[in-house]
């Protein structure tokens, strides 16, 4: 993908996204997905950690919030090209002028936005029902993070839209691949409590490094070094991402402009 197509498009992405967050509240399975799960999660773990500590509640708030923004991600921001093959507009869009990529980051962009939602819907259950004082002990780094998780997880978001799209097989293990995403990248535990093996898997995933970034910078659990590297790997992983999306995306438009066989499959 090409992300001096993003600026010279911003208007574009800004008009997506408001469109497609106006959608979004009218979704049922999306509010759910988005407020109440987290929600759920939120409560659960924060009625088993009442009594240990206000860094332990802002490890549940921050990671609960993530666990939505996942969930976001894997079901909306990952179905975005598929639903609009299902409303027949795919063949409208890949027809106009600007590049499809600009419009498809545009969706995936307003559903993580309104994901972090969730993250205050938790913030706000910890303060009134488990009486927490939740500060965010390095607030100016905690916003950074906030901000290249956004854009870690877009980008991730363009990767696996167009494979959902182009390889129905894959897209079939989609509810599956909800929770375990949940544990690999620590969200609500730390990795060091599973077996060594799964640590490279969660390496590779720019999920995990979300959740070290934002657990590191809300507590005073990581030093400076660790959320420089941390932040390194989210905007590694996002170009890598980048790339491999737009080979994707340069394929799928073949079949849909050329080939015309992407509604056969």
């Amino acid at each position: 993908m090409n992300i001096l197509n993003l600026f010279r498009y911003w208007r574009t992405v800004l008009t997506v996204g408001q469109i497609t967050l106006t959608n979004l509240m009218n979704d049922g399975f999306i509010l759910f997905a988005v407020f109440f799960q987290p929600m759920i999660i939120a409560l659960l773990a924060l009625f088993m950690l009442k009594d240990k500590g206000a860094d332990y509640g802002l490890f549940v708030v921050v990671g609960s919030g993530l666990t939505g923004l996942w969930s976001s991600l894997l079901f909306i921001s990952g179905n975005s090209i598929n639903d609009e093959r299902w409303n027949g507009t795919l063949e409208s869009l890949v027809a106009v002028p600007i590049p499809f990529e600009v419009i498809v980051f545009g969706k995936n962009l307003a559903h993580v936005a309104q994901s972090i939602l969730s993250m205050l819907v938790a913030y706000v259950l910890a303060a009134l029902f488990f009486g927490y004082s939740l500060t965010l002990s390095q607030p100016f780094l905690f916003v950074i993070s906030l901000a290249l998780t956004v854009f870690a997880f877009v980008s991730f978001g363009l990767l696996i839209a167009p494979i959902f799209v182009m390889y129905r097989s894959v897209q079939q293990w989609q509810n599956a691949m909800e929770f375990p995403v949940y544990i690999l990248a620590g969200f609500l535990f730390p990795i060091l409590l599973l077996p060594d093996w799964t640590t490279p898997l969660s390496y590779i995933l720019p999920p995990y490094w979300a959740a070290v970034a934002l657990h590191g910078t809300s507590t005073t659990t990581l030093p400076l070094n660790g959320i420089l590297f941390a932040w390194a790997m989210m905007i590694l992983l996002s170009v890598i991402d980048l790339v491999v999306a737009s080979r994707l995306f340069t394929y799928m438009l073949y079949k849909v402009r050329v080939d015309a066989t992407l509604e056969m499959e």
